[in-house]
């Protein structure tokens, strides 16, 4: 098969990458505290078209290009005001720390959409998948005599970028995102919920552009290969 081939088949699988990020974007335009998903393309190896060894020429023919890793966009979003006490918003950088009571595992989200669940010695404030909300001692929050012991505790790292996604809106820091600490310019807003940060226009419009690129691409694998029955009749 000839080059153009695989490289229209490896861009095709591009643009199909692509567009899952930009469709789980729009799936959750209205989930609170989503923060956008942007993929970061990376260049495939390129060669010199006039074949000189050792020797960087100006005419290059490339092998396509891959999403090379998912980053997040951890701009803030809007405040809906819901007037629940249990609700809570964060103004500024930062995390809500939050253990899952099963393994005791750690997670980081912007979605402080929380309620109280009964546990064997009384009342915590959870997540809506059950797990523990931390307090800036990182304990879980208990609920007694009708109020609750403390709030949500606020985290932040030096960086951001690059943490990893987890699923159900929450993240864990890796290496690079150094210690977690207690985020220092960041305000609890009780009784209101985070956004969606994602831009409903611009994802559409990015999702045109990347359908147009993948059907270019399947025209090409197409061409590639009647180019290729040309020639083998050729031959024959």
């Amino acid at each position: 098969m000839d080059t153009s081939f695989y490289t229209a088949v490896r861009g095709a699988m591009t643009q199909q990458a692509h567009m899952d990020i930009l469709s789980n974007n729009i799936a959750n335009v209205n989930t609170n505290g989503y923060k956008t998903k942007t993929g970061s393309f990376l260049d495939l190896m390129y060669f010199n078209m006039q074949d000189r060894r050792e020797t960087d020429t100006r005419i290059k023919s490339g092998t396509g290009a891959l999403v090379q890793r998912t980053d997040t966009d951890f701009t803030g979003g809007t405040f809906i005001n819901t007037g629940d006490r249990f609700d809570y918003a964060i103004q500024g950088r930062g995390f809500f720390m939050i253990q899952d009571p099963a393994d005791n595992s750690i997670t980081y989200t912007r979605n402080g959409n929380f309620a109280l669940s009964q546990r064997q010695d009384g009342f915590y404030l959870v997540d809506a998948q059950g797990r523990l909300v931390l307090d800036a001692g990182r304990n879980p929050i208990r609920y007694i005599n009708g109020e609750l012991v403390s709030t949500p505790g606020i985290f932040d790292f030096v960086h951001t970028n690059g943490m990893a996604s987890v699923g159900n809106n929450s993240f864990v820091p890796t290496t690079k995102n150094g210690a977690v600490m207690i985020a220092a310019d960041a305000t609890l807003v009780p009784g209101c919920l985070e956004s969606s940060n994602v831009d409903m226009a611009d994802e559409m419009s990015k999702v045109i552009i990347s359908s147009r690129a993948y059907s270019y691409m399947l025209r090409m694998v197409q061409t590639s290969d009647e180019v290729e029955q040309t020639i083998n009749g050729l031959r024959g």
